[in-house]
């Protein structure tokens, strides 16, 4: 009998806890599912005795202590900063971790120690980081193997709307962690482009996008992302000219946020004065210049923006609310945070909708004298508001590392991410059987290499 400790049931855990009660009888594992608030849960364990749901309190010293103590392997979908808490947790008692999660510096100076007990903690193993990973090292892996040489890789990840479902000015709804989309960009984007290392600030950020197309389901826009260049080591490519990963959107939405971004209204370094009586419309009159005689504060937006009052950006700023009297009710928000709240409220999943995630990675290499393209190309359509393909997608690779890691299928030390054949071959095998996989299409760029 094996026990798999559970942190986390957000929205992303939907999938990733059908699958673990799928698999326990067969497994013979029990199941613990902690979180802050456990009573969503309540009606879908009760037909499975070998699994519970616990409130639970990361702070909580001898809760953590009492419930790690009990489990075989630790998985946690808690938010990010709460991930060393876990992992100091794991390494004490000598247990197993996975996340899905970016391996942070204070997890990575974790690696010796854990790798020293024998144990595994496999991070970055959900879809963005995860799917991503081991998706892009299976074709390396593959064009290295036939001697191939990659001079270029861009990788783009997008959680976005099912055409479907698509309703609104914006052709996006949110499927994960509803801050995250408002500080996603926030720093420098870094990546490396003909042998150059190119840097975008965020303010520039959403106004330099590429164009994609990606199966049939038409266009999409792309705009790097975090640091790409610190994943030439582990992909191997430490000599390759070109290396961006990005993240997707539907055309237009990157010149509306472009708008927000340059407003000022994604800061999240400061709070606002009486943000909790103030208006939308008073939030937005804060950011542009004094009034101008006989200028409504949406011309008077459009004038700062460049824009035409009546353009296709001012349409889908208007329609947030930006412009409107309903009182922001936060107490000491920082713009961000009032943002947050428009966008939850605007851009929530209905009943019946349907999300769906679109990867691709376009790699340009050399074989036998000649330059080619690959071209992978990813889309996975969710069930409904609650069964996303994002959580589909983050909770089945998971869900599956997690049996492989009790099976001893993987055995890797320390703290690792799914770049080794041994560790995404099977995890990639499995998630086909659940509609996950790739097309590849190859394509000659017709230059012959001397």
């Amino acid at each position: 009998m094996k026990h798999i400790l559970l942190l986390g049931a957000g929205r992303s855990a939907s999938v990733l806890i059908s699958y673990l009660l799928r698999n326990a009888a067969e497994q013979n594992w029990t199941l613990t599912i902690g979180d802050i608030s456990v009573d969503h849960l309540v009606a879908s364990l009760k037909p499975h005795p070998f699994a519970k749901a616990i409130a639970f309190d990361i702070f909580d010293e001898q809760q953590r202590f009492s419930e790690v103590a009990k489990a075989d392997l630790v998985i946690s979908l808690l938010p990010a900063m709460f991930h060393i808490h876990v992992a100091n947790e794991c390494l004490k008692q000598g247990k197993n971790m996975i996340t899905a999660s970016y391996v942070s510096p204070e997890i990575k100076a974790l690696h010796a120690e854990a790798e020293a007990k024998g144990l595994t903690f496999l991070m970055e193993c959900g879809l963005d980081p995860g799917i991503d990973h081991m998706s892009a090292m299976h074709v390396i892996h593959h064009i290295k193997e036939k001697g191939g040489f990659i001079t270029s890789f861009k990788s783009y990840t997008g959680g976005l709307i099912a055409p479907e479902s698509d309703n609104n000015p914006w052709n996006y709804k949110i499927t994960w962690n509803p801050r995250n989309v408002v500080v996603a960009g926030q720093g420098t984007a870094k990546y490396l482009e003909n042998g150059a290392y190119k840097y975008i600030p965020y303010h520039r950020l959403f106004a330099s996008t590429e164009t994609f197309n990606v199966l049939e389901y038409g266009e999409f826009e792309g705009y790097a992302n975090r640091d790409s260049i610190s994943y030439r080591e582990p992909y191997g490519l430490e000599k390759i000219d070109t290396i961006l990963r990005g993240t997707f959107r539907r055309k237009g939405y990157c010149e509306a946020w472009n708008a927000l971004v340059q407003l000022g209204l994604t800061d999240d370094t400061y709070k606002l004065e009486s943000s909790r009586t103030m208006t939308y419309a008073q939030f937005t009159e804060a950011y542009v210049p004094a009034s101008v005689e006989g200028a409504s504060l949406a011309e008077r937006v459009a004038a700062y923006l460049g824009l035409s009052p009546d353009s296709d950006i001012m349409y889908k700023l208007s329609w947030l609310g930006l412009f409107g009297e309903e009182a922001i009710g936060l107490e000491d928000a920082s713009p961000a945070q009032v943002i947050e709240k428009l966008l939850v409220n605007k851009w929530n999943l209905s009943p019946g909708d349907k999300d769906m995630i679109v990867m691709q990675h376009i790699f340009e290499y050399e074989f036998q004298g000649r330059k080619k393209r690959l071209t992978s190309s990813m889309v996975v359509l969710g069930e409904d508001e609650v069964h996303t393909a994002m959580a589909k997608t983050v909770g089945l690779p998971v869900g599956i590392a997690a049996k492989l890691i009790l099976q001893g299928v993987i055995n890797h030390k320390g703290v690792v991410i799914p770049t080794n054949a041994e560790v995404y071959g099977p995890i990639m095998h499995e998630l086909v059987e659940y509609g996950i996989h790739f097309v590849e299409e190859v394509t000659s760029l017709e230059v012959e290499v001397h």
